[in-house]
C-alpha cells in the first residue's frame, strides 16, 4: 500500500474541464462521499489535489491493490518490547483528522476490504474498528473520495452496486485539444506550439484503443515526452521514448504509433 499525507502550501495547478470544481465544493460542504471516474492519466488525482488545497484539508491518499486488506486501512496492533500497541491505518487517520482520504483506483481492493467503507460513505459517516471497539465518529471536514477506470474496470472487474450507490459520481475525461495542450505546456514548458503538437498526436493514437491498443495515452505521458523535448531530447525521439514505448511493446502496434510520430514531427 502506498500512502501520502499532505497539506500542500503551494497551490497544485489544475485546468478544469467543467463544472467539477462548485460539484466538488457543493459535496465537501454536504458531506457527501465522492467518485471520480475517467481513463488513466486524466487528471484525477491532481484534480484531488487541487481541492485539498483549495478546501484548505490534509490529504491522504492511498493506492489501491488486490492485496489491500481492511486492517491496512483501518489499523492493526503491533508487537512492541514493552506490549502490543494499536496503530491507526490512514484511513482511521483521516477520519480522526477531519482530512480527505483517496482511495485510487479502488476497485483493485478486494471486496470485502471495500465494504468497510460503507458506514462511511453514507449518512452515518461512522468507522466500526472491531479490535478496539470503537465506532468512530468521522471528525468535521473529512470526505471520502475514491476513483477508478470504468474502461479498463469493465473487462475485469467492478464496484458493486451497494457501493456505488452510496457516492455522488464525476465523470472525468481528457481535456478539449486547447485545454490539454494549454497543461502540456503549464507543466512542462514546451512551447505551445509542439504542445498542440503532442496533443494532436495523443488524439490519433486514442483512435486506436478498440483496434488493439489496451491503453490510450494519458496527458501524463504527453508530458513527459513534453519535458524530454523542452530538454533537448528532438521531438521524435522524445515520443518513441516517452509515449510510444510505454504502451506498447507489440511490433507492429510499435511500427503504426512510430508512423503517427514520424507524420506528426515531420
Amino acid at each position: 500500500m502506498h500512502e501520502l499525507a499532505s497539506m500542500p502550501s503551494t497551490e497544485p495547478w489544475y485546468q478544469p474541464t467543467g463544472n467539477e470544481v462548485a460539484l466538488f465544493e457543493q459535496c465537501h460542504e454536504r458531506r457527501m462521499a465522492v467518485m471520480l471516474k475517467g481513463p488513466t492519466g486524466c487528471g484525477k488525482t491532481r484534480f484531488v489535489e487541487h481541492m485539498a488545497w483549495r478546501l484548505q484539508r490534509p490529504l491522504i491518499t492511498i493506492a489501491c491493490h488486490d492485496d489491500l486488506a481492511a486492517s491496512d486501512l483501518i489499523g492493526r496492533y503491533l508487537i512492541q518490547h514493552n506490549g502490543t500497541v494499536w496503530q491507526d491505518g490512514p484511513l482511521t487517520r483521516a477520519v480522526r483528522q477531519g482530512a480527505i482520504c483517496y482511495l485510487d483506483e479502488v476497485v483493485e481492493a478486494r471486496q470485502d476490504t471495500v465494504v468497510v467503507l460503507h458506514a462511511l460513505s453514507d449518512h452515518r459517516r461512522m468507522l466500526p474498528i472491531d479490535k478496539t471497539g470503537e465506532n468512530l465518529e468521522a471528525a468535521p471536514g473529512f470526505q471520502l473520495v475514491v476513483s477508478y477506470n470504468p474502461g479498463y474496470q469493465r473487462m475485469l472487474k467492478d464496484l458493486k452496486p451497494s457501493t456505488r450507490q452510496r457516492f455522488v459520481a464525476m465523470d472525468l475525461d481528457f481535456p478539449s485539444a486547447e485545454n490539454e495542450a494549454r497543461i502540456v505546456h503549464h507543466e512542462s514548458n514546451v512551447d505551445l506550439a509542439t504542445a498542440r503538437g503532442l496533443v494532436s498526436l495523443a488524439e490519433r493514437i486514442r483512435k486506436l484503443r478498440d483496434r488493439g491498443l489496451a491503453e490510450v495515452p494519458s496527458t501524463r505521458l504527453l508530458i513527459s515526452a513534453a519535458i524530454l523535448i523542452a530538454n533537448g531530447i528532438p521531438p521524435r525521439e522524445a515520443c518513441y521514448a516517452g509515449i510510444v514505448s510505454p504502451l506498447t511493446d507489440e511490433p507492429s502496434m510499435t511500427s503504426a504509433l512510430r508512423d503517427l510520430v514520424n507524420g506528426t514531427f515531420v
